[in-house]
């Protein structure tokens, strides 16, 4: 019995059998193409960049397409489609015949393997997973290398490396061991969709498990009152200083950038040891205020 598929079911089953034909159709092309030789190369170069003849850049591109498949193939156990990584080499490919120079004395193939294998690394950061990976080139070079030096320095059968192992990945690679550290975890880690199911009905969300560290309505409620009743107390309290206890505590204590003893002193015409006396008597008389304040205050519903 067939499966009941619908109408955008069937269409996604069809576009997924004809592309993979086709990517297929193009590998299969891309390597029974003919070899260039050494002349036939530089001549189809040359005639590219001087003569911007379409028809030779099509013919070095295509006899170059095996090269873009063999090196797409590296890249696919990361997860992205091989179509995607070739399409992407061929980016590269397109950049190398645009930067080509035949008096160099190079082989095509050898200049452009480098530009094919960038684009492909790019694509590879930028797509691996929606969380920035890294940016840096020696940040790049951790990615691509971090499983093949894990296997060649990791003391233990699962593979995971004690401070000696990453100290000399670092070294290596010129890295920190932070962020081999980092880069370890994120490659041991997929990507995973906070609205995946959870459980065996699948009726609940990982995001539904995740706590919320915010202060609930009641608690916002009750900071902002107590923050209104902190601030009249205080205005109440600063009303019984004296004008020169109250600039006083302005200027040093309510204040982010305090003024110093001795710069207040000179501005109120005193001594910096008196303005510290009058500041301690100040601070006494506010204390013993908001403490009456507070034994007055209405007590809280529980």
């Amino acid at each position: 019995m067939k499966p009941n598929r619908g109408k955008g079911e069937i269409m996604a089953y069809a576009d997924t059998v004809r592309t993979h034909k086709a990517n297929r159709e193009y590998i299969d092309r891309s390597m029974n193409a003919a070899f260039l030789t050494r002349e036939g190369e530089q001549d189809l170069a040359r005639r590219w960049r001087d003569d911007r003849d379409e028809a030779a850049l099509h013919r070095l591109v295509s006899a170059h397409g095996r090269l873009v498949v063999k090196l797409a193939a590296r890249f696919r156990h990361y997860g992205l489609p091989m179509s995607d990584l070739v399409q992407e080499g061929n980016v590269g490919l397109l950049e190398a015949a645009a930067r080509f120079e035949p008096e160099r004395e190079v082989r095509f193939s050898t200049y452009a393997a480098w530009w094919i294998r960038a684009t492909m690394q790019d694509f590879v950061m930028r797509n691996w997973s929606i969380v920035r990976t890294g940016t840096t080139a020696a940040h790049k070079a951790l990615f691509f290398n971090l499983r093949r030096l894990r296997a060649k320095h990791a003391n233990d059968i699962d593979g995971w490396l004690d401070d000696e192992a990453r100290g000399r990945i670092a070294d290596e690679l010129r890295v920190r061991p932070e962020d081999v550290d980092t880069m370890e975890m994120r490659l041991a880690c997929a990507d995973q969709s906070l609205n995946a199911g959870v459980g065996e009905t699948g009726e609940d969300e990982w995001q539904d498990l995740l706590a919320d560290d915010r202060p609930s309505p009641e608690d916002e409620t009750q900071e902002n009152h107590d923050a209104a009743v902190r601030s009249r107390w205080l205005a109440a309290a600063l009303a019984e200083l004296d004008p020169r206890e109250h600039a006083i505590v302005e200027e040093r204590r309510l204040r982010e950038d305090a003024v110093t003893l001795c710069e207040l002193g000179k501005r109120l015409g005193i001594s910096k040891e008196r303005v510290r006396q009058i500041e301690h008597r100040a601070l006494a008389k506010l204390r013993a205020a908001l403490v009456r304040l507070g034994d007055a205050a209405p007590a809280s519903p529980a």
